[in-house]
């Protein structure tokens, strides 16, 4: 007997500059909605005074839980764990753009006994990245071809000033993610081999990219990627798979002060403050976000037996910027896909299936988001 997800209401926790399209779109769409934020004010303004705001008190918050309801968690990553215990507690759904953290596999039988769904990675990067890896993967697949001597896959996003400013960057919000993200070790497979960088922005790779510069390096741990993307059956013939990071063209000359404060372990909280105050958007400016996904293949004689590139390239007013559109739409049109699954229940990454894929890619396209091919 297959019976669709009962959702009752949506509590959106936390409006920082990533969340506004997300939640206007699911209030436009006239679904039970409720947002919660630290500082109501602050968050009001962000959603220009169109819907009411909650004051978000965990004892207060928790009162209005109900089963089946829904959590959005666009809270910082390490308050996960505590909301994700909530949502077990008072068998709710939870939602959640930012990465999966090996945490949550002690908490996935409970969310499984619950009949409830913890969706994670669903936003730009992590999210839209995977959808397009899977679209491209399942073509792939679908080629059926006999004779693969390699593959080379490579998926590669980044935020920037559309108008390059002289550090080539600048942040939406608060500088101690990218901080932190340069101080993980990464890791990713080259030439057949896997490869572990202790500091990834020592591991710079500068591309062209429809004919402009930019510079890549490898983000995290790519390999539990392999797996995921249902390419472990060819994991003897992956020469290379590495999800990156990339930047504009100089980033690496431009930050180097910044790699010897992260060597001489400089305090990252007090950094973060000074690249905050100097590196801000202007009001008007336009953000820019790129993406791609590519797969080349080749066989014995080597000759390409496939090459695509899938990617997005938007700009922006930082005001409704094409970082917080691409995150939260994704979040919002994700909340909509368990709206609509059957009988799905624990702890899984983004929706992978052609069906899903397809409905967020189409739904992005809609809202202006476009997906092209090379």
């Amino acid at each position: 007997m297959f019976t669709l997800m009962i959702i009752n209401k949506i509590h959106w926790l936390g409006v920082g500059l990533s969340s506004p399209p997300g939640i206007l779109y699911l209030n436009d769409q006239r679904y039970d909605l409720l947002v919660w934020n630290r500082s109501v004010d602050k968050a009001k303004t962000l959603l220009k005074n169109k819907i009411n705001v909650n004051e978000l008190d965990i004892s207060n918050f928790s009162k209005k839980l109900d089963k089946n309801d829904l959590i959005v968690s666009m809270l910082p990553a390490s308050m996960h764990i505590e909301i994700a215990e909530l949502a077990i507690k008072f068998k709710c759904h939870l939602v959640t753009s930012s990465y999966y953290d090996p945490q949550y596999e002690k908490l996935e039988p409970k969310f499984i006994d619950n009949d409830c769904l913890f969706v994670c990675e669903c936003g730009l990067d992590p999210g839209i990245d995977h959808l397009l890896a899977h679209k491209l993967i399942q073509e792939f697949d679908k080629e059926n071809h006999q004779d693969i001597k390699s593959i080379d896959f490579k998926s590669m996003c980044g935020g920037f000033p559309d108008m390059p400013n002289n550090f080539k960057y600048k942040f939406s919000w608060s500088p101690l993610g990218v901080l932190k993200a340069l101080n993980t070790p990464a890791k990713h497979i080259k030439n057949f081999s896997e490869i572990k960088s202790e500091k990834p922005y020592k591991k710079i790779n500068f591309i062209k990219f429809n004919n402009e510069k930019f510079e890549t390096y490898p983000n995290r741990n790519s390999i539990p990627y392999i797996n995921e993307y249902n390419l472990d059956k060819y994991s003897d013939i992956l020469e290379h798979f590495e999800r990156g990071t990339i930047r504009l063209d100089g980033w690496s000359k431009a930050w180097e002060e910044i790699f010897k404060n992260i060597e001489n372990k400089i305090d990252l909280e007090n950094l973060s403050k000074k690249l905050w105050e100097e590196n801000q958007y202007d009001n008007f400016e336009d953000d820019r976000v790129l993406l791609y996904v590519k797969i080349n293949s080749k066989n014995s004689n080597n000759n390409e037996i496939f090459n695509k590139t899938l990617y997005l390239d938007e700009s922006r007013p930082i005001i409704n910027s094409a970082m917080s559109q691409c995150v939260s739409y994704t979040v919002a049109f994700t909340i909509e896909c368990i709206m609509n699954s059957k009988n799905k229940k624990g702890i899984h990454r983004i929706f992978h299936d052609e069906k899903n894929v397809n409905y967020i890619l189409n739904k992005l396209n809609e809202y202006g988001i476009k997906i092209k091919q090379l």
